[in-house]
């Protein structure tokens, strides 16, 4: 098995046993009662995903950062004579990825921000 199934079944193992908790947690508090004052409300939620969208945002662009840079690194290696035409697309590229990784980090204070409201 490669190292990035062993990955992907991994996240997705992960991601069913939280989901399920979850599941099982809110049907207890139904039972009990307590629907409205549980911690499981959409202010801890918010929470949560706001740090999900910090720490997807940062995996994501230093990843996709990465494999630019080498890539680009890689072209100039083989021909060093094209290094200014793939080093001004390479910084562009780095530029729009991490204007995105930048959107995530305000989506996630937007969202920790309704989490103390």
């Amino acid at each position: 098995m490669s190292l990035k199934k062993a990955f992907v079944f991994t996240g997705a193992a992960l991601a069913t046993l939280a989901t399920s908790s979850l599941a099982f947690a809110q049907a207890a508090a139904e039972e009990a009662g307590k629907v409205g004052g549980t911690a499981f409300d959409a202010k801890g939620f918010a929470a949560l995903g706001a740090g999900i969208a910090i720490a997807a945002a940062a995996l994501g662009g230093t990843t996709a950062q990465g494999r630019a840079t080498a890539a680009a690194l890689e072209g100039i290696a083989r021909n060093p004579g094209a290094a200014p035409r793939i080093q001004t697309p390479m910084i562009l590229g780095l530029a729009l990825i991490e204007s995105l990784v930048l959107l995530g980090f305000v989506i996630a204070f937007l969202l920790q921000g309704y989490a103390k409201l």
